[in-house]
Parts: C-alpha cells; structure tokens; sequence
C-alpha cells in the first residue's frame, strides 16, 4: 500500500492520512491545488490528473465554483477563483518552477525508482509543489499540495540553510507562535541543524515529518540562492547508507537540470 499522509499532527512532528479520508473531499482539495499552482484545467485535464470520470471532475468543478475556488473562462476551462491566493489568468513563477521540474522528477523517480517532490518555502513551512509518484508496490504516495514544517522537512531544511540569521529570526519570531498548534522549534538547536546541513549540501528527513518515510534533498539555486527543494521520499524500510551516494547523485543532476531550465 502507498505510504499516503494528509492529517497535521505537528505536536507529534509525524503526518499520517487518516483512516475516515473522504475521497470526494480530498480530489476537491487536489483540484484546489492545481489550481493555485499550475493555472487552468479542463474538465478532461482534472479527470485525468485525479483518475475519475468526467462527470466526477465535472461535479468537483463546479462545486469550487459555487465556493468561490474557481471561476469558468469563456474556453470552458477552469481557472484559479477569488478564495485562492494566486491572481487568475495568469502563471505563477511558482507554475513555472513546477513545469521545467517535472520531467527531471520523472527521470528522478526512473533513476532511483522512489518517489520524487519539488519544495519551495512557504513561512515557516514547506509546501510540495510538484510530485512523481514511484511505481513500486510500497512507495511514499503522491505529495503534491501539502505542507510540512520546514525545519524538519529535508526541502525547508535546505531553504532555512540559505537564509541570513535576521530572515530566520523574522520566521521564527516568538510572538507569531502563541496562536499556534505545533511547537516553535529551539532555534539554538535549529542553527546548529542547519549549519550542517548547510555543510553538507543535503539534508535527510528520517521519519521527522511521517512514520515510516525517510526523505533527502538538494537544493535548487535559482538567482543565487536556494529557491526550492528537490527530494526523493521512500519507506524507511528501503533507505539504507549504502543507497545514500548514488541517491544524491540522482538528486544532484536533477537539481542542476531544473535550474538549467528554470533559466
């Protein structure tokens, strides 16, 4: 069975989907989602990209409308609506990241057979903006719109790293967590996190955001700095340090080629 999560229990600092998941809800969430990312879908483009029918995607469609989530072009495709954040009729940089991404996720997910995700940082989380699911029978299922607390995601670990101390003193301010459900992490023990990791080039996620998954990532450099994530998620039972060099240089030639493109 896919490794799936979707439920926050950051107190714990572990994701895991919850066993009274609504399918309905959740393919109208995805739909959401790639929306604000990725710009306009047609009913066939949403049907397809969630494995329903069309009149499935159809009815989803037209309940984000009703919400205010979507809104119909004149073309009859579905553009992003006035609830979400991105402007409608219009890509994103964050789109077009995830568009020169995806293929060197494909060939990601081909080289090293786990599944791979592209993280871009979002406040004091990190949100996966792109995902290419593995084919194996166990495997980190899709991750594509969620979010994780950056300072124990691989990706956000990566993006705190390229920071300057004020920038991570402004995410972590005490006064933005008094309202919050997870704990502010010890920001003492976070510097000396990311000064490894910032060493090191890479960062490893075992099992601090879900149980049983361990993730790596690289960095992407986007105008001199790290402006997104590349990250390989597989079953803790699979990750070993023996697999730990040829996975980075999996990463490695993804990163680069992303950044190629991105250009």
């Amino acid at each position: 069975m896919p490794l799936t999560g979707c439920s926050r229990t950051y107190n714990s600092a572990v994701k895991n989907r919850p066993h009274y998941a609504v399918a309905s809800v959740d393919h109208a969430l995805q739909l959401a989602t790639m929306l604000q990312i990725e710009g306009p879908l047609s009913v066939s483009e949403a049907a397809e990209r969630l494995g329903v029918a069309r009149s499935t995607a159809h009815r989803l469609l037209a309940m984000l409308v009703y919400r205010d989530f979507a809104v119909q072009d004149a073309d009859r495709r579905y553009s992003p609506g006035p609830v979400l954040s991105l402007a409608a009729h219009s890509r994103s940089k964050t789109s077009l990241l995830r568009t020169s991404a995806m293929p060197h996720l494909e060939r990601l997910v081909n080289e090293v057979g786990e599944t791979a995700n592209l993280m871009i940082l979002a406040g004091d989380h990190a949100r996966i903006i792109g995902s290419v699911e593995s084919l194996q029978s166990l495997r980190v299922g899709d991750r594509e719109g969620m979010v994780f607390p950056a300072h124990l995601a691989s990706g956000g670990r990566l993006m705190l790293a390229d920071l300057s101390e004020e920038q991570l003193d402004a995410i972590y301010a005490e006064h933005r967590w008094t309202e919050r459900l997870h704990q502010r992490p010890d920001l003492e023990h976070l510097r000396t996190d990311l000064a490894t990791v910032r060493q090191r080039g890479f960062a490893i996620n075992a099992e601090r955001t879900e149980s049983g998954v361990t993730a790596i990532g690289r960095g992407v450099h986007i105008d001199g700095r790290i402006a997104a994530a590349v990250c390989v998620s597989l079953p803790t039972v699979r990750f070993s340090e023996d697999r730990l060099p040829r996975l980075l240089t999996a990463l490695s030639e993804a990163a680069r080629g992303i950044e190629r493109d991105v250009r």
